[in-house]
């Protein structure tokens, strides 16, 4: 069984809002700020840093909490996605016990990562769970519970308080149409194309945050205490 986290997006949508305040003012983790030689990748206006996943959170990174995730899954192997702040990510996130896949096409949407990723997870695996880098408030229960309800369906999704949400399930014989995937929101596509069979499980509480927007981490932050 393969575990995939996701973290080659390009976060273009992570960036200072209009009145150019900071996302991160207030937070109490840092500013999310960086300049020049940091490690961080580029920095948007006002200084943001786009590369949402090196973002403050509890002592290290986004990144750093998902990829915590995986770890303490039940994974034969482990795949993270990098696109083009990879060297940056490098120098920051501890990355042992993954096999690191450049994207260079990540700009192009959510597709490119999960069809590069597919490409490299061992023929042997009977299916693959796909978690989001920029969502650490998944927890490892919840993933060992969508492989428990629908491990021997083509596709399993959480089925949240509030809505549908990651992480995902894909036994093998989905794998191939993952390799096809492309553009945004591919993996929802295929989740309603009504191809395959999905089953969805209950996991309790909202949907966990995915941050794609400084309001997105600011609401991260104010609830984290709420999250064990």
């Amino acid at each position: 069984m393969c575990g995939i986290v996701l973290a080659a997006g390009n976060s273009a949508r992570f960036r200072a809002s209009s009145d150019g305040s900071d996302a991160t003012t207030g937070a109490g983790q840092g500013t999310g700020r960086a300049g020049a030689g940091e490690g961080t990748g580029r920095a948007g206006a006002g200084g943001l840093v786009e590369t949402k996943q090196l973002l403050p959170y509890r002592g290290r990174t986004l990144l750093d909490a998902a990829l915590d995730t995986a770890r303490a899954c039940a994974f034969d192997q482990r795949i993270v996605t990098l696109g083009g702040s990879g060297a940056a990510v490098r120098a920051r996130v501890d990355l042992n016990g993954f096999t690191v896949v450049d994207v260079p096409a990540a700009g192009s949407g959510c597709g490119a990562s999960v069809r590069t990723a597919a490409g490299t997870v061992d023929p042997r695996a009977d299916g693959l769970v796909l978690l989001l880098g920029d969502q650490p408030q998944v927890r490892a229960a919840s993933v060992a519970a969508l492989i428990a309800a629908a491990g021997d369906s083509s596709i399993g999704v959480c089925r949240y308080g509030d809505g549908l949400g990651h992480p995902f399930w894909f036994r093998r014989e989905v794998f191939a149409a993952l390799r096809e995937l492309h553009g945004d929101k591919a993996v929802w596509k295929l989740l309603h194309s009504g191809d395959f069979a999905v089953t969805e499980v209950p996991v309790d509480g909202p949907v966990p945050i995915d941050v794609d927007t400084p309001a997105d981490y600011r609401r991260l932050l104010a609830g984290d205490h709420l999250v064990g």
